[in-house]
């Protein structure tokens, strides 16, 4: 693994773990009602196409990065449905 490619999963890394002390205070909290539906749905959507073009330009760091972020924003936008107030 070259230093770019690991700059790139560092990168990645933080900006993916930001999402998860949203998504425990969400969950812990049973309350979304201050996340914004639209935005998540776009960036869901924003982030599952940076998933695809890491997959066509096999960019392992974009893959991993894009791959958990998508998890984690999915999760909070299925929070955000679930958890209705």
């Amino acid at each position: 693994m070259n230093m770019i490619q690991l700059l790139g999963l560092l990168a990645g890394g933080c900006t993916t773990i930001a999402f998860l002390p949203q998504v425990i205070k969400t969950w812990k909290s049973r309350s979304a009602k201050d996340l914004s539906l639209s935005m998540f749905s776009i960036f869901c959507i924003g982030v599952m196409l940076w998933l695809i073009y890491g997959i066509i330009v096999q960019d392992i760091p974009v893959i991993a990065a894009n791959m958990l972020t998508l998890m984690l924003a999915s999760t909070l936008l299925y929070f955000k449905l679930r958890f209705k107030e």
